[in-house]
């Protein structure tokens, strides 16, 4: 355990308990489901559900210890919350993640997020039959299957809605991560389907981010560059990615859109993924 992480709290552990807010009854909070919801862009959607009063599912591939951010932040709002161990690349097993969450809690989920997201770095030239499975099973049939059994769920008669987390590249593809790109792809077209498919019973919208949580392959000099090659001269941040899924919650009148949160870069075309780029 790193620091700053808090341990994982297996089902049955005693400090597992549920927890609630006492300014508003269990019976009255919405239940968010976030895949990849314990860390980096996840962690930051699931803080944002969390003080606007959800309880969270949160989701992760091997283990679901908290980013310090997020612990900090379920802890002052004494979020009702529990976590979910699922690794995606086996999809199937993605079907079952639905029902533990509604065992745990007592009724399925009100809103899916699916956050979790597999990146690697292949090109055309190197790409493999693994390569390709791997991201698709993870980035798109996982997200296909959760979707499919929390719209068949028995819920009640409330708003019910999914968000998918996308990328600013889909509307200019570049030859980096090309089974990551081609998988994101296909998740875009899952959006337009589904909303399509569930309407009314289910609203299902996207959220499409630029670069935002930048790892240790970018310099600061490079960032900064970066940032003045955005339409707008600016590179969002991870709570505005956050405030545009929430957006997505509560709009009860909108389906089948897809918010780009990205300083205007999809309205342009770069010829590489921006860790090659702004050097």
């Amino acid at each position: 355990m790193t620091e700053g992480e808090t341990p994982y709290r297996p089902l049955g552990h005693p400090q597992a308990q549920p927890r609630y807010t006492a300014a508003l009854p269990l019976l009255h909070k919405r239940l968010a489901l976030v895949t990849g919801g314990h860390r980096r862009l996840g962690g930051v959607i699931a803080g944002a559900l969390a003080r606007a009063g959800f309880s969270l599912a949160l989701h992760g591939s091997h283990d679901t210890r908290l980013d310090s951010h997020l612990a900090l932040t379920l802890e002052d709002m004494a979020t009702e919350w529990e976590g979910f161990v699922v690794d995606f690349t086996d999809p199937e097993a993605a079907e079952e993640l639905i029902a533990k969450v509604a065992a745990h809690f007592g009724r399925p989920p009100d809103l899916l997020v699916n956050s979790a997201a597999l990146f690697g770095q292949d090109r055309l030239d190197d790409v493999t039959a693994d390569d390709l499975m791997r991201h698709y099973a993870v980035n798109c049939a996982a997200p296909t299957l959760l979707s499919k059994v929390f719209a068949a769920a028995p819920a009640g008669t409330g708003d019910r809605c999914i968000v998918n987390i996308l990328d600013q590249r889909i509307d200019h593809p570049h030859e980096d991560q090309l089974a990551y790109t081609l998988s994101k792809l296909a998740l875009a077209g899952l959006t337009r389907l589904t909303a399509s498919t569930l309407a009314p019973r289910v609203r299902v919208n996207a959220v499409a981010p630029g670069l935002t949580i930048a790892t240790p392959d970018y310099d600061e000099a490079q960032m900064e560059r970066l940032t003045q090659m955005m339409p707008l001269a600016r590179l969002p941040q991870s709570d505005q990615i956050a405030e545009a899924v929430l957006y997505l919650a509560n709009a009860t009148a909108t389906t089948g859109q897809t918010i780009y949160v990205d300083g205007g870069a999809h309205m342009r075309a770069y010829r590489r993924d921006f860790m090659h780029i702004g050097r």
